[in-house]
């Protein structure tokens, strides 16, 4: 096998692409400055008030369909779609990003909103793509489609400041394609699509920097939702470690540490606002980025903090969880409390006031 030849082939496939995303990006801000624009005064919280286009969602979905076309040529297989992963990949991915377009332009209902994201969940059992954890069928069914639902949920309403699901993402993806290249999968289907994702987010960021000139949108946070979720089964769910062994502690560990931003807002939003006798599907300001943002730090520092802990969380995984080959309870035990420590912290930023009493309705 010519690595060399895969990593010329993957530098060009990934300057193009991004080349191709800024100029994309461009575009639909030059002629469609209010598509996607949505209601804010309709159920939609935001840490701006202001209205701006919400068009990320195209450049991810585009760049997903070029990544595509790139793995079966690059690869000569043509026949990529006969494979039911692979077409379950393409329908999720295409339904997260269509039910979003939809919200965007609509303002659809909740509940149509969780219908999709349950079917997402049920296309990929179907298709194969499910996680395999038990002998028990019916349970990995079930952790799947909460999975699933999980992570468009968790993207969708960490996405309530500029550039922090864009950032958070492209850490995922950045860590994701390392652990590829860690664990001998560097050529594959999984690795291609990583690539075109992390250019579609550098494209994105470039525009949803602070102070942003687009927003993603609910096309965009879906279909990263579901893209997360799917890379989420296929590489720690139910990959194999650096030593091609599967060792379901060891990939429920190294898949909770990728993961614990959206992870720990998530989980920190449904404890705070249940607790406050609130719906924990009704948005507000009482994110873990909002009370960063109440305790002094600006837009772009809330950006950063949330990317550091996620790479280093990552970069932890990779060289020392992935590395430990004599894998037994102190190990766990070890990187269980790192990842509790990390969640504890991030959920003590919300029950610890601010000194300027922010945080009920700063902006």
């Amino acid at each position: 096998m010519d690595i060399d030849k895969y990593l010329i082939g993957y530098c060009l496939f990934f300057i193009a692409l991004l080349a191709f995303n800024l100029l994309i990006n461009s575009i639909l801000l030059k002629f469609a400055t209010n598509l996607g624009v949505r209601n804010y005064s309709e159920n939609v919280i935001r840490w701006t008030l202001q209205t701006k286009p919400s068009l990320g969602g195209f450049g991810f979905y585009i760049a997903f369909l070029i990544s595509l076309i790139f793995f079966m040529i690059f690869e000569g297989n043509t026949e990529i779609f006969a494979r039911k992963e692979y077409l379950g990949i393409l329908a999720v991915s295409s339904l997260g990003f269509l039910m979003g377009l939809a919200d965007d332009a609509y303002n659809t209902k909740p509940i149509l909103k969780f219908s999709v994201q349950f079917l997402c969940g049920i296309i990929l059992v179907y298709t194969g793509n499910f996680i395999q954890i038990t002998p028990w069928h019916g349970f990995n069914v079930f952790i799947t489609v909460f999975w699933t639902v999980g992570m468009m949920n968790s993207l969708n309403m960490l996405d309530n400041m500029d550039a922090i699901t864009g950032i958070v993402s492209l850490m995922i993806a950045i860590i994701g394609f390392l652990y590829l290249i860690f664990t001998g999968r560097l050529i594959s289907f999984d690795a291609v699509m990583l690539l075109g994702l992390m250019a579609a987010l550098f494209a994105f960021l470039y525009y949803n920097w602070y102070p942003s000139k687009m927003f993603m949108g609910d096309s965009g946070s879906q279909f990263l939702g579901v893209f997360m979720a799917v890379i989420g089964i296929r590489l720690f769910w139910n990959g194999p470690d650096v030593f091609q062994q599967v060792i379901q502690t060891k990939q429920f560990l190294s898949l909770l540490l990728v993961f614990v931003v959206p992870i720990a807002d998530t989980t920190t939003v449904f404890i705070n606002r249940i607790a406050a006798g609130k719906s924990p599907f009704v948005g507000g300001k009482d994110h873990t980025t909002h009370h960063l943002a109440y305790h002094g730090l600006s837009q772009r520092y809330v950006a950063f903090v949330l990317a550091a802990i996620t790479l280093i969380s990552g970069l932890l995984m990779l060289f020392f969880i992935q590395q430990a080959e004599d894998w037994g309870y102190t190990e766990v035990i070890l990187f269980a409390l790192y990842y509790l420590l990390v969640t504890s912290m991030l959920y003590l930023t919300t029950r610890i006031k601010p000194r300027n009493g922010a945080g009920n309705d700063a902006n």
